[in-house]
């Protein structure tokens, strides 16, 4: 089953920083469509964040640097964000390590984590967000399928 519109309204309102349409709109996803089509959606866009933010030659040392910045932006984020996880979620998408040890819920919160903070940093206008997520709910569907 391919991304629904839903889903895609639902992360781009977290990643505009609306947090409160961010709830409504999450409690509104069909549970069983969102374990895999907004999983799929997440995955995709912290991989093309990623890809984006470190590029085809990425280094460790700027992976535990990011992680770190993103950690000290707030102390609710310091606390809920593993480090060793976080690094590994990065990393993973270059083929480096595994995540088969970590639960799934895990490592989603890692990427949602990360993925707040990667285009945040990116400061997205409403068109270039629209754009990100367009190609992300490509790579999403294709994950699925």
């Amino acid at each position: 089953m391919p991304v629904t519109d839903a889903q895609v309204a639902t992360l781009r309102a977290l990643l505009s920083d609306d947090t409160d349409h961010y709830e409504q709109l999450f409690g509104q996803l069909d549970r069983a469509q969102a374990r895999s089509g907004y999983t799929a959606l997440v995955t995709g866009a912290f991989c093309e964040a990623v890809e984006r933010r470190f590029g085809r030659n990425y280094q460790p040392a700027d992976v535990i640097a990011f992680v770190g910045q993103v950690r000290a932006r707030s102390e609710r984020v310091a606390k809920g964000l593993d480090p060793d996880v976080a690094e590994r979620v990065i990393r993973v998408v270059y083929g480096d390590g595994s995540l088969a040890d970590l639960s799934d819920s895990a490592v989603v919160s890692a990427q949602l984590v990360l993925l707040g903070g990667l285009i945040a940093d990116e400061q997205l206008d409403a068109p270039e967000l629209d754009a990100f997520l367009a190609g992300a709910r490509k790579l999403a569907d294709q994950l699925m399928s």
